[in-house]
């Protein structure tokens, strides 16, 4: 009961803080300590996200498409490259610290030569989230393959099991977790990353809604596409909390024998 209540209060107060700064901007728009030109309010923000939602929901079904996609792609590819450099020492060796590399470079950087070597399409926007989406998989399931129990792979060993039977059995399902944290980082990643290719080529997506309403100094509408991306992201994110408890059901049975 005292757990339970500690919970609610934890859960409470982080709404409370959110609720306070809301309040804290609404006050400082309303006194006029900042000019709404440079940071409209909370009510403005609303307001200009209820009169654009048709037109945002048409540009978040591009965006959306893109993020999916290139979320999938990364997903695959960086399972399948976890897989070989966990199977080969020499590749991981080999790749690992392309992999870091490949984090150093800004993604604003990379998103230009994108487009100038893929065009204006969809390709580069995809290419462009697989990049920023590969890294968190590969590494949170490197990760995962090796917190496996080192006791049980030699009991499947002494008992004549193949390399594909230990992947299966231990590998795996040790992964799971590690797997989830790095597929909640690349789910909002994804979102990010085709915004920001869509900044700089594109002729919808949420991005490019972002570009218009810039030019036009029209903040009130880029606190609002702001705001609804964060949405996106959280629900996203939000999702793979979900598909994680029915992936991996003996979580809830360990919660419920701690309580």
């Amino acid at each position: 009961m005292i757990k339970r209540l500690g919970n609610t209060i934890n859960k409470a107060s982080s709404y409370v803080f959110i609720v306070s700064i809301l309040v804290m901007w609404q006050v400082l728009s309303m006194a006029e300590i900042v000019p709404s030109y440079m940071l409209p309010s909370p009510v403005e923000v609303v307001k200009a996200f209820i009169a654009d939602f048709p037109l945002l929901m048409s540009h978040a079904r591009v965006t959306l498409l893109e993020a999916f996609l290139g979320l999938g792609s990364g997903v695959i590819l960086g399972f399948i490259v976890a897989v070989l450099m966990d199977r080969f020492q020499f590749l991981y060796k080999a790749i690992y610290p392309l992999l870091v590399i490949t984090q150093t470079v800004p993604t604003v950087a990379i998103a230009p030569l994108l487009v100038l070597w893929l065009g204006y399409g969809i390709l580069p926007k995809i290419t462009l989230i697989i990049i920023v989406t590969f890294f968190p998989i590969t590494v949170g399931l490197l990760d995962g393959f090796d917190s496996s129990d080192p006791d049980a792979i030699r009991l499947l060993q002494s008992m004549d099991a193949s390399k594909g039977q230990i992947f299966k059995h231990i590998k795996l399902p040790s992964s799971l977790s590690h797997f989830f944290a790095g597929l909640r980082i690349s789910a909002s990643y994804s979102i990010v990353g085709a915004v920001i290719s869509e900044w700089l080529g594109g002729f919808s997506g949420l991005g490019v809604y972002m570009t218009r309403v810039k030019k036009s100094y029209a903040f009130d509408k880029m606190f609002a596409v702001i705001l609804f991306i964060s949405v996106i992201s959280l629900l996203l994110m939000k999702g793979v909390s979900i598909l994680q408890k029915y992936s991996m059901p003996w979580i809830k049975e360990q919660d419920k024998l701690k309580i």
